[in-house]
Formats: C-alpha cells, sequence, structure tokens
C-alpha cells in the first residue's frame, strides 16, 4: 500500500494575512505570484518584441528541448534554454523596453488572487525568482509595490545578450535561490513569510518563520481594479497571451495576414469612398455604424464644415470615420509616417505643435469641409480615455462627438515603439478586425464656447466625458507625454523638416 506523503507547508489559503504591515514576505513568481507555472507566454513576448517572428519561430522549435532538460535533467537547464532562444544577440536596452512597456499588461492579468492577499499585506515585499530580473523588474516594483527582486542575470557583452545566464549566479532554483535570499537577508532578521509553489522553492522557503505552497488549481486572477496601479498603457504587437499554441498561430498566420493586409490597404487607396464599406466587409473586415451620421456639410459664405471629435484607437480611426459617412474627411494629425501619408485613401495634414499655426491650419481645411480631430493625441489600447486637447473646441461651435472601437484577435494596430508606417499593415493582418464607429449628438449650442460662453477646456472635458460614457471607458488626465514617457522613454516628438515624414 503506498501513502501519499503530505507537503511540508500548509496551503496559502490558510495563512491569516491580518496584521502584517511590519512583516517581511518572500515570493517566487512564475506559479507562486503569477497563477501559470510556465514562463513560456513572457519569454516569447520578448522573442516577438525584439526579434520579431523569427526570433518567436526560434523560440518555438527549442520549446520542446527545453521541456525535456526541465523534467529530465533539471529546471536550472530548461531555464537555460528559453534564455538563449528569447535573448539571444538582442540588445539589452530592447529587452528592458519590452519589460517596461509590454509584459506589464500580460503579468497584470495573470497574478494568483490567494498569493496576492498575502504578498499585499506586508509591509515589505520581496521576489526571488529563476525569471531574468530585466524581464520581471519593472512589473513587480511598479505595478505590485515590489522592495526587493532578485532573478537570474543574463550575460552581456557590448550591450547585448549573449543568451546565456550570469555563471556567478547562475539560474535562481533550488539552492540558488537560498543564496540569493541569504544575501538580500545579510545580518538582518529571517523574512516572516514565505510563499512558493514547486520543491525547488522549499529550500528558499525553510529560510522564513512560516511557508504557504500556492496550489496549482485554477482560478480566476486578481482584478485590474484590485492591484495598486492599473496598466493604463502598453506596446507590443501581440493581442493574446502567446501561449504555445496561440504563438504557432501567429507564426503560422503571419505570412498569410501580411499578403491580406497588402489587399486591404490597396483597396483602402484605390477603391472610392462611398464603396469601401462593402469592399471592407468582402474582404473580412467587419464595421459597424451607430447613431445618425451627419449629411454632407452645404458650404455657403459664413459657413464651415462640421468638426469630428474622435477617440483615438488606432491611426486608421478617421479612415474609418471617413467609410462611415461614405464620404473622405480631411484629418490633422501630429505624427504619421510619409508612407502612412501617402497609402493614405483620406487627406492628411500635419500639424506643428504651435498653436497658433495649427489653429490656422484647421480653419482653413474647416473653411473647405469637414474635418476629423482626435484630441487625445495618442492612441490608448485599455479602456481610458487621455485627456483631451482644447484647440479644437475654440475653433467651431459645430462639434459632433464620434466614438471609434476597434477589436483585433492577433496583432495590435498601433505602437509607441516600433515602426508606425507598419500600424495600418499589423491592424490589417488580423483575420477579421471590427471597428465601431458610433455617431453621438452635435453639441449643443449651450455647451459650445461660442453659444453658450463656455471655456475650451470645458468643451473638451464634456467631450470626453460624452465619448467615454458611450464607450463605458474611464476618463483620465493622462497626455500624450505621460504614454510616451511610460513606453518609450521620451515625449513622442519626433523632429522632422516640414512636409517630411516621422
Amino acid at each position: 500500500m503506498v501513502v501519499a506523503s503530505e507537503e511540508p507547508f500548509p496551503a496559502v489559503h490558510k495563512c491569516n494575512a491580518s496584521h502584517r504591515s511590519d512583516h517581511t514576505v518572500v515570493s517566487g513568481l512564475n506559479g507562486t505570484l503569477l497563477r501559470s507555472r510556465s514562463a513560456f507566454p513572457y519569454y516569447a513576448l520578448v522573442a516577438f518584441d525584439t526579434g520579431g517572428v523569427p526570433r518567436l519561430a526560434l523560440l518555438l522549435l527549442l520549446a520542446p528541448l527545453a521541456a525535456a532538460l526541465y523534467y529530465a535533467v533539471s529546471e536550472a537547464a530548461g531555464v537555460q534554454v528559453l534564455v538563449f532562444a528569447a535573448t539571444a544577440g538582442a540588445r539589452v536596452a530592447d529587452i528592458e523596453s519590452a519589460a517596461r512597456a509590454v509584459l506589464p499588461r500580460f503579468y497584470a492579468a495573470d497574478v494568483h488572487p490567494e498569493a496576492w492577499r498575502v504578498f499585499a499585506a506586508c509591509g515589505r515585499r520581496w521576489v526571488v525568482t529563476a525569471t531574468p530580473r530585466v524581464m520581471a523588474e519593472p512589473f513587480l516594483r511598479d505595478h505590485l509595490g515590489a522592495d526587493a527582486i532578485v532573478g537570474t542575470e543574463l550575460a552581456t557583452w557590448h550591450g547585448r545578450a549573449t543568451g546565456l545566464v550570469d555563471v556567478r549566479r547562475g539560474v535562481l532554483v533550488g539552492e540558488r535561490k537560498v543564496e540569493a535570499l541569504r544575501e538580500m537577508i545579510g545580518d538582518g532578521n529571517v523574512p516572516n513569510v514565505g510563499l512558493g509553489d514547486r520543491r525547488s522553492d522549499y529550500a528558499f522557503m525553510r529560510l522564513c518563520k512560516e511557508a504557504y505552497l500556492v496550489p496549482g488549481t485554477p482560478v480566476d486572477a486578481v482584478g485590474a481594479d484590485k492591484l495598486p496601479k492599473p496598466v493604463v498603457f502598453h506596446d507590443g504587437r501581440l493581442v493574446q497571451r502567446p501561449t504555445p499554441l496561440a504563438a504557432l498561430i501567429a507564426v503560422a498566420w503571419f505570412p498569410v495576414g501580411f499578403l491580406l493586409s497588402l489587399v486591404r490597404v490597396a483597396a483602402g487607396s484605390l477603391v472610392p469612398m462611398p464603396w469601401q464599406y462593402h469592399v471592407y466587409r468582402v474582404l473580412g473586415v467587419r464595421i459597424t455604424v451607430r447613431g445618425a451620421p451627419p449629411p454632407r456639410p452645404v458650404l455657403a459664405s459664413g459657413r464651415t464644415g462640421a468638426l469630428y471629435a474622435c477617440s483615438h484607437r488606432t491611426l486608421v480611426d478617421p479612415v474609418f470615420l471617413s467609410v462611415a459617412l461614405r464620404r473622405p474627411v480631411s484629418v490633422v494629425t501630429y505624427s504619421l509616417s510619409r508612407l502612412s501619408e501617402i497609402l493614405s485613401p483620406i487627406r492628411t495634414v500635419r500639424l506643428t505643435r504651435d498653436r497658433a499655426t495649427d489653429a490656422a491650419a484647421i480653419k482653413r481645411l474647416l473653411a473647405g469641409g469637414d474635418v476629423a480631430v482626435c484630441p487625445e493625441g495618442t492612441t490608448c489600447r485599455e479602456p481610458f480615455l487621455l485627456r483631451f486637447s482644447a484647440l479644437f473646441a475654440e475653433l467651431t461651435d459645430d462639434i459632433v462627438p464620434v466614438a471609434t472601437e476597434c477589436r483585433t484577435s492577433m496583432f495590435h494596430g498601433n505602437t509607441a515603439r516600433g515602426w508606425k508606417a507598419m500600424d495600418p499593415f499589423f491592424f490589417f493582418m488580423n483575420p477579421s478586425p471590427q471597428y465601431t464607429v458610433t455617431f453621438l449628438d452635435k453639441l449643443p449650442a449651450e455647451h459650445t464656447c461660442g453659444g453658450g460662453g463656455k471655456s475650451s477646456h470645458e468643451v473638451a472635458n464634456h467631450v470626453q466625458r460624452l465619448i467615454a460614457s458611450a464607450l463605458s471607458y474611464e476618463c483620465t488626465g493622462f497626455t500624450r507625454k505621460d504614454k510616451y514617457r511610460a513606453l518609450a522613454g521620451n515625449d513622442g516628438v519626433v523632429a522632422a523638416a516640414p512636409n517630411k515624414g516621422t
């Protein structure tokens, strides 16, 4: 008769999290703070962001070897294979950028509720993990409030990752975690609580006054509103969490999707606007129009076109606005690549960020017809609206708020760090992208600057709230600069000569 051995530590749900504000907790990452025991998706995100499809394909090819080594040889050997495939030859700066801009959204959607309950209750929060520190640290510090993170260190040469790990510490598993934790403790007190999920964690857990195991039973992740800092901005092209199957599908679809995007972009550039709605539907692009699209303006002496104030999800927002209206609408933009400008089926006018110059340019456009503006100044993927610039409200009282929303299943159609000229192509590479354009009622006179005596900021904030309500989004005070500082480490301003691509 075989007697099942009991686990040496109680389950984490038995931990009393009360009165621990002066306690220190030390936790693992994958399978502990995160629900998923597999780190493959996070390596896949870094691989695709730093090396595109070729590097992601390499990771897929080596994943079976990594799994075999992990179970047959050692956990450290399997991790080393994943590190090599995801980082070999990549610039360290690019890995750091991916960790800051891409990984947090996926990490945040995978936080284990019971582990987080205990981790959040403690005043000092430490993490020891086999994951490369450069990948895990931004999320753990910025979004979970970790005070100290020790992870596997990458070996580098001239600013690039070699694909190996630093031999001085090796892969942080088993006794390596114990050594790292002892260095963290120094001459201080041992941690009050240890959290782990596998046998290789037992060694460091025994150093703690209390220790708890996080079981592998399926649970729902912690809600985004329960984390200390929500993920408002994120980058990267992959929409879905890249499990091995999802990554394989993305790699296999990529060449097909790129050819399909060429056809869709060509159709948008060559087909007359009144026909584009039907052509896009034939090509698998689903467009939903809600509300009552305003009729074409009749321009007379002293009258101007309408100004459409749109939420900003991708570069092609104004294009689908034009498709919904069945007529081209001019658009003003702060940043547009030369390629996008050439391929655009509607007139595009680049703004200069000089208020007087930009106001004059928009007024000239309004004198000739309808104009679309995106007052946020940049795109946002999450259900938030950035702060609306008030310039548009000063120029006309004929303002029509428009709520635009897009859904993609494989690739994001916008980026803060990548090649922006590829944004439309990535959007149209999705098997069946969707766009919803909702026309709200034209602003009544009493809510405008001219008719109601409102300030431009009051009008802009009112339009923001109307669109947010239509989309069930949250209004924020974040700006374009906030987004680019968070994702790209700059202000999002590209210096360019007049009439040149950025």
